[in-house]
């Protein structure tokens, strides 16, 4: 028995679970949107809240070179062409030509690798033994744009509760990670969409995979 290599969720086969499959999906898909927006904070004095931090003494870079640098072509566009390069050695496919038209961007880079890794993420999560490092890549690369661009308020991030136990058209568990959001009194999978009232909390927490109530609660 195989464990998702994200969540560490318990697999009959396969190495993504499908919530975990669904979350890398719907990064991929914003990767290119991610790109740009990193644009809008090239520079100085347009990297959103500097709460805590002093005032620099030194006269300020014309770019911020952490933007900058996910931006270029040792950013995110290393990290998405890397894994397809990977994925496709894996698979025993040719090295593909490298026919980029004549001044295509990165922006256009990220696009494309973003899109032929998610053209492929079936196989990827069901048949692909680095499937969990290369969604964790993908969560990671996610979130150090949105770090910068979307920075998130902790109160607003969700309070992990365990695994979604109802059943899937297969008749085996979703599997789907569950949060309970603030200002949320039920659970709500965002993968099958199954609802656990309050009154639920308790049987849901004695379904859970190889865990006990107290670690999901």
């Amino acid at each position: 028995m195989n464990v998702c290599g994200l969540c560490e969720q318990q697999l009959e086969h396969g190495y993504l679970c499908p919530g975990c499959t669904l979350a890398t999906l719907t990064r991929l898909e914003r990767m290119r949107p991610l790109w740009e927006q990193l644009a809008e904070f090239l520079a100085p004095g347009n990297t959103g809240p500097q709460v805590g931090r002093s005032r620099a003494v030194e006269a300020p870079l014309p770019v911020v070179e952490e933007v900058l640098s996910l931006r270029a072509g040792g950013g995110m566009v290393a990290v998405l062409e890397g894994w397809y390069r990977a994925m496709r050695r894996d698979r025993g496919w040719a090295r593909p030509l490298r026919r980029r038209p004549k001044g295509e961007g990165i922006g256009a880079r990220v696009e494309a690798a973003a899109q032929a890794l998610a053209i492929n993420l079936e196989w990827i999560a069901e048949y692909w033994p680095p499937a969990g490092q290369f969604a964790t890549a993908i969560r990671d690369l996610e979130g150090e744009v949105l770090s910068i661009v979307d920075p998130r308020d902790p109160a607003t991030v969700g309070h992990r509760f365990g695994y979604c136990v109802a059943p899937s058209e297969g008749g085996d568990p979703c599997g789907a990670v569950l949060r309970l959001y603030p200002g949320e009194t039920a659970l709500t999978c965002r993968w099958c969409s199954h609802v656990y009232q309050p009154k639920d909390f308790l049987r849901l927490a004695e379904l859970q995979p190889n865990t006990d109530a107290e670690s999901v609660a």
